[in-house]
């Protein structure tokens, strides 16, 4: 019975490291200092080496850039960057080929 309290102890001792690691090292990417004073420098080093130029712009220039957002094709429900996506009637699509299907399709009376 101890063993199996040494155990649950055990386990959410090793869950607390874990999240105050992973915490760590988001500040670090981030750019934040960490909370200890004696790594601080050390990080901070770290973080200007990464940026090249030493002068502590690393957080402007490894800004991450957005990826162009993925829109379902009307047609087909293929997804495609919305820079590539070709707009008719104000309807996406993946291809012209389905925008003209999309366009000649009969609409109101005409579909019966």
């Amino acid at each position: 019975m101890r063993n199996f309290f040494f155990l649950i102890v055990l386990f959410f001792l090793c869950q607390w490291l874990l999240k105050k690691l992973r915490r760590a090292n988001e500040r670090a990417q981030q750019g934040d200092a960490p909370a200890g004073g004696a790594t601080a420098g050390g990080a901070h080093d770290a973080r200007r080496a990464r940026s090249g130029n030493g002068h502590g712009n690393g957080a402007a220039a490894s800004a991450p850039q957005l990826a162009d957002p993925l829109i379902r094709c009307a047609q087909c429900g293929v997804h495609t960057p919305r820079s590539e996506s070709i707009i008719v009637a104000g309807e996406r699509f993946c291809c012209s080929d389905h925008a003209r299907h999309y366009a000649a399709r009969p609409t109101g009376r005409d579909a019966r």
